[in-house]
Order: structure tokens, then sequence, then C-alpha cells
């Protein structure tokens, strides 16, 4: 179990790393870890990558202050498959714009859309500079 999470993390980060070169988001910092406080300057980007399988139904559900972060985009990749590997998982990623400047927070759960639990939640605090 052990062994799978730490492939499993290796992975995440591998994608991470894959996108933003593909996707020119270089300088532009990705946070996967909600325990960090993000410190992002107004007018710059940020990228928050959560693993996830759509497969199943589940996926990050997304709520923030409109008044001060902008989502920009939200997109997901699937993490190679292995061979004989059915319904493997990948990466959901939300990139973000500050607005304006001051504290707030990004709250995101995993859940599916027609149910009202959820597996996980993870809370990222933003300091906008």
């Amino acid at each position: 179990m052990r062994k799978l999470l730490i492939l499993d993390t290796v992975a995440l980060l591998a994608a991470v790393l894959i996108i933003c070169l593909v996707a020119g988001c270089v300088g532009v910092k990705t946070y996967t870890d909600s325990g960090q406080t993000i410190n992002i300057g107004v007018g710059q980007e940020f990228v928050i990558a959560l693993g996830s399988n759509p497969t199943t139904g589940y996926g990050w559900q997304e709520s923030y202050d409109e008044t001060m972060l902008e989502l920009v985009e939200k997109t997901y990749e699937e993490q190679a498959e292995e061979e004989g590997v059915v319904g493997a998982g990948g990466v959901e990623y939300f990139r973000f714009h500050a607005l304006e400047a001051g504290e707030t927070e990004i709250t995101l759960v995993y859940k599916r859309a027609w149910e009202e639990e959820f597996l996980a939640q993870k809370v990222f605090t933003v300091n906008i500079e």
C-alpha cells in the first residue's frame, strides 16, 4: 500500500511537470498540499493539482470568492495507464488568477455531483499581495 502511495505521488508530480511544460505555464507555481499557504501577487496566476478518478463519478468541485480570484481553467489529465489496468485515475488542474489583495480560501470537495456527501475536502489559504 505504501509503495502504491509513493508511486502515485511520483506519478502526480511527473504529470504536473509535464503539463506545465506542455501548457507553457513555466513560472506558474503548482500546489498540491492544502496545508501550505499560497502567497501570490495581484495579477499573477497559480495552479492547484489534485488526484482524481472521474470514471468513478467523483471529481473535485471548487468554491471560492469570485471577487478575489478568477478560475481561468479547469482541466483533467489522465495518467498513463499500465497494461491491464482499467479505470486508472489522473489529475485535475485548477488555474486561478488573483484579482484583489487580501486573504481568501479555496475549498475543494471530492464528490459526485448528484450526491450531498463528499469523500474528501481540501482548503487552500491564499494570501494575495
